[in-house]
């Protein structure tokens, strides 16, 4: 498996009560990647922590590290704070499009395989405060533009049930396929976040294949949670047994993008955090590399529940 980190994590960051880790630069934080084993990838933030293209694409070749995705931070700026994607405003919108046409700009330049982007804001905190299907439309078309500039450089987009808004417009992975069907362009896909996907209630793995068997490409991202809030804890953590299944239907399917940890140290030990992240995950991909997975997919069509539940505590379990 190949596992990179959001660089943003790398740093300073805050949440409504304290602030954590010191702030550094992106030399800084290519430098900590550099002392992970088994990560060699980052997810970078544009425009924000990016720096100009030709220098940081230098800068990554010259440190052995591949870009796992370009962000697309369309949630950051103070205008945007009660949505972008879905706003009234044409102009709003406008400037939000063209954040995301920058970022497949700069995606292309440093040889990134993806943008993606996480439309956070786009929601609504009251009930009679927005109107619903104009700002459904106004996301799609406005999305579908983005998308449709420079196709070669794929689209993806992240849903997440609620925060900054108390209900975003993208709560789930199935309401996010409905619209990525809206917005018609195969050179999309879904960002699958493991918490995200926990606080919708969902099943992690089920929603891979949810997406296979809707023809929607996916890009994961790695962390942990109570099913409560998104803590990005250390991955398999708290749900040892959702990541086993979620890395196996990852197997099954063939997923050969990066594994991308969006998790956060907070309190920890920032590389102590991302080498037991790293070396977690490495190690339930390990367990699922040795099953006899043909054997599992058969005993499900088969229907021998206890079988299953046999395996599952031997070989997974190891009891």
């Amino acid at each position: 498996m190949k596992q990179s980190i959001i660089t943003a994590f790398l740093s300073k960051t805050q949440d409504r009560f304290s602030e954590y880790q010191k702030p550094t630069g992106l030399k800084e934080r290519l430098e900590i990647v550099q002392k992970i084993d088994g990560v060699t990838g980052v997810e970078i933030v544009f425009p924000y922590e990016t720096e100009e293209a030709d220098s940081t694409k230098k800068l990554m070749q010259d440190m052995g590290l591949e870009f796992a995705a370009v962000n697309a931070n369309i949630k950051k700026e103070t205008k945007w704070v009660p949505g972008a994607l879905s706003r009234p405003k044409e102009n709003l919108r406008t400037d939000a499009v063209q954040m995301i046409k920058d970022a497949k700009d700069y995606a292309i330049t440093v040889g990134a395989p993806l943008v993606t982007c996480c439309p956070l804001s786009d929601g609504y905190d009251n009930l009679f405060q927005v109107d619903y299907q104009k700002g459904w439309k106004y996301m799609i078309d406005a999305f579908a533009e983005a998308a449709d500039y420079k196709p070669e450089m794929p689209l993806f987009v992240e849903y997440k049930i609620n925060e900054t808004r108390v209900n975003c417009f993208l709560d789930s992975c199935a309401k996010t396929i409905v619209f990525l069907k809206e917005v018609q362009n195969t050179a999309t896909g879904i960002t699958i976040d493991f918490g995200h996907a926990l606080l919708a209630k969902e099943n992690p793995a089920e929603i891979l294949a949810l997406c296979e068997q809707s023809n929607i490409d996916y890009y994961l991202h790695t962390n942990d949670n109570d099913w409560q809030f998104d803590w990005d804890l250390i991955g398999g953590s708290r749900n040892f047994l959702h990541t086993v299944e979620f890395f196996f239907y990852a197997k099954e399917f063939g997923y050969d993008k990066y594994f991308t940890a969006d998790a956060s140290p907070r309190i920890f030990d920032m590389l102590g955090f991302f080498r037991e992240h790293a070396e977690m995950n490495k190690a339930i991909w390990n367990i699922v590399e040795n099953l006899d997975r043909d054997k599992y997919r058969r005993l499900m069509h088969e229907e021998k529940h206890m079988d299953l539940m046999q395996l599952v505590r031997k070989e997974i379990y190891r009891l």
